[in-house]
């Protein structure tokens, strides 16, 4: 018959509830979950509405009454499509997830424009502008 020693055990218990723990923690935690492109567009496609916006200094920007806001719809072929205030935009985007960068091409014109992607889930998508430190918070459109 093995003895054991019930301190020790005890304290060994312990210590392994404390690492699980902690393990926990550190794999549900964080703002700064970024996830796959899927997220992005969905099956078909999603529309993402402005939930916030903030300037390069955190603070948030007064936005357009919500009744006005347009929202970016993407597709899951790599099209979007972006509208507000009466225009519509058009063009492919593509997503980098190693580098957490959104890229969106726009269609008839030279201009590109790339996003660091903070936060990626099935309903919020943080954007940043790198250049300037301005965020954009979106929410799905339901």
């Amino acid at each position: 018959m093995i003895k054991v020693d019930k301190d020790n055990f005890k304290s060994t218990w312990n210590m392994l509830l404390a690492m699980l723990f902690v393990v926990v923690l550190v794999s549900c935690g964080g703002e700064d979950t970024v996830g796959t492109e899927n997220m992005i567009s969905g099956p078909n496609n999603k529309t993402w509405v402005a939930d916030e916006e903030m300037n390069s200094a955190g603070q948030e920007v007064e936005q357009v009454d919500k009744s006005q806001r347009g929202g970016m719809q993407f597709y899951a072929d790599g099209r979007f499509a972006l509208g507000e205030s009466g225009m519509l935009r058009t063009g492919t985007w593509s997503f980098d997830q190693a580098a957490k960068r959104l890229t969106l091409q726009f269609e008839d014109e030279n201009v590109t424009q790339n996003f660091e992607v903070t936060k990626l889930t099935e309903d919020e998508m943080n954007l940043k502008v790198p250049d300037g430190g301005a965020e954009m918070k979106l929410k799905v459109k339901k």
